[in-house]
């Protein structure tokens, strides 16, 4: 399997099956429920498991939740509560969202705050290596000290410098690993430099190499993390000798008018919300219409098409079994293979009318449960039988009435040899 690497601008081969593939994905502060585009590398990195599981390996997905952050506590503050209420309570709703996406959890999911031992003992390891420098309470990373700081992101100085600009730096491009107690915070911790908490980037480093290792194939976040974010992991894991992540996949954002959706804009549409009003299976196929590393718009036009294309899948299933030709599987996995072609494998997916193989490959996305038959509600089968009856009284009036109330309750009815079947109505706007 070959997957787009960040770092090296090129196509980077996993090793051949069986073996073990530690993955890392940045996950969300929690401080608000979750938008729809924080969804996508959740998303992702499941569905990646699920792949390389399928193909013989044994993996571990890892996706962390940072829940402290300058954004809870000034989100708290807002709402008049303890920044550790709220990001408990944000957190819940990020479970409780994720699950209805119905892809399982990931194998770990560590929280930021539970990681403060092991966050301190990487930043006192800095220190002593002089590649970080504590002041007035804080400490900062001396990026003087990486030459290679930047690759990862391409930034450019002005960019570096304005990550956090303050007057007792050593240099403006550093960047904060512990940050002393605010007045306006109303939790922190003890540390070799007074009481504080971590900085954002320090989080991630520490809790990938507490359940990963030093070293592991593959790093997952939005592409709006390769600076600063991914560019300080990698910088602070690589000054201590350790190679970190060997490939670094950054997912395209989701576009709402044309602007990334972002909490921080404003312009955000929850995941609880799309969930609501479209469904876990419309969503899901969504996501696979995109490449992952595209940016990918959102509207109610695309989760129209969305919906439309689980709504023939689920039409496949209510026809006869058709074989697929020799080696359908293959072209299927060879789209996957490339580069994690979800677009591609999709477009071989919606030429099957082979049950099992169509079967089988949903399940690899969460979406087997498009291939399986609902029974509609008593209540509409009692309808569908009264329609059928006044159809073979011929009161036909009576007969589309009774089709219109069947429809209404979200059903529709077919006549067929047997008398009629009833199949669910496919949603086609919110």
């Amino acid at each position: 399997m070959r997957l787009y690497d960040t770092l090296t601008r090129g196509l980077v081969e996993l090793p051949a099956p069986p073996g073990s593939i530690r993955i890392y994905v940045c996950g969300s502060t929690v401080y608000q429920r979750v938008h729809v585009g924080n969804s996508r590398p959740f998303v992702l990195g499941m569905w990646l498991r699920s792949w390389l599981k399928e193909t013989g390996y044994d993996v571990t997905l890892v996706h962390n939740i940072t829940d402290v952050d300058d954004k809870v506590y000034a989100e708290a503050a807002r709402q008049g509560i303890p920044s550790r209420e709220l990001s408990e309570r944000a957190t819940g709703w990020f479970f409780e969202d994720t699950d209805d996406l119905g892809l399982g959890r990931p194998d770990v999911e560590p929280r930021a705050t539970e990681t403060i031992p092991e966050i301190i003992e990487f930043i006192q390891e800095l220190v002593e290596r002089d590649a970080a420098y504590a002041a007035n309470g804080d400490v900062y990373f001396r990026v003087a000290r990486f030459p290679e700081y930047g690759r990862l992101s391409g930034a450019k100085l002005e960019e570096m410098v304005a990550q956090e600009e303050s007057p007792i730096k050593e240099d403006q491009r550093d960047f904060a690993l512990w940050k002393g107690q605010k007045s306006h915070e109303d939790a922190a911790w003890e540390s070799p430099w007074g009481l504080g908490r971590p900085g954002w980037h320090i989080e991630c480093s520490a809790m990938a190499e507490k359940h990963l290792g030093e070293t592991f194939e593959i790093h997952g976040g939005g592409n709006d993390l390769r600076f600063p974010h991914h560019e300080n992991e990698l910088a602070q894991s690589r000054s201590l000798g350790h190679e970190f992540a060997k490939i670094w996949m950054h997912n395209g954002m989701l576009e709402l008018d044309e602007a990334k959706m972002s909490k921080s804009l404003g312009n955000v549409v929850t995941l609880r919300e799309v969930l609501d009003d479209w469904g876990r299976e419309t969503l899901l196929v969504f996501h696979l219409t995109a490449f992952w590393s595209k940016p990918i718009d959102f509207d109610d036009a695309v989760m129209s098409q969305a919906a439309a294309r689980a709504e023939s899948f689920r039409e496949v299933f209510r026809n006869p079994h058709e074989p697929a030709p020799a080696g359908a599987w293959e072209r299927f996995a060879a789209a996957l293979e490339d580069d994690f072609s979800t677009p591609a494998a999709l477009a071989v997916m919606h030429e099957w009318h082979d049950h099992d193989l169509l079967r089988r490959a949903l399940g690899i996305f969460g979406l087997e449960s498009l291939a399986a038959e609902e029974e509609a509600p008593p209540e509409v089968v009692t309808l569908a039988e009264r329609r059928q009856s006044a159809r073979a009284n011929r009161n036909f009036d009576e007969a589309d009435r009774l089709r219109a109330e069947i429809e209404a309750a979200g059903w529709e009815a077919r006549d067929d040899a047997n008398g009629f079947r009833l199949v669910r109505r496919q949603l086609t706007s919110r």
